[in-house]
């Protein structure tokens, strides 16, 4: 009768260990959760990454000579060289 009730308290001790390791605070569904954050994080880190190395590219350019300057200034501000036509083509 004693080795009975050892065997079962033990099986009941295991049980609830096994139950806390799955489904306690940090079981399956915490890891679960924390691997979709990272890879959120992952991604917009990606993004970020992507988004440095073109503005990267933009201040080498623009360091490296004015051909960029000028290609921003007629782009953006509609700046046109003295003597010059400016003619725009709208798309559709």
């Amino acid at each position: 009768m004693t080795l009975r009730f050892v065997v079962f308290t033990l099986a009941v001790l295991l049980l609830l260990v096994q139950v806390d390791l799955w489904f306690g605070k940090s079981g399956l569904p915490y890891v679960m959760s924390l691997q979709a954050q990272l890879r959120e994080q992952q991604t917009a880190n990606d993004a970020a990454r992507t988004r440095n190395a073109q503005l990267q590219a933009e201040v080498s350019d623009l360091k490296e000579g004015l051909e960029m300057v000028e290609e921003k200034a007629r782009a953006e501000l509609g700046m046109v060289k003295p003597n010059e036509i400016l003619v725009q083509v709208a798309r559709r």
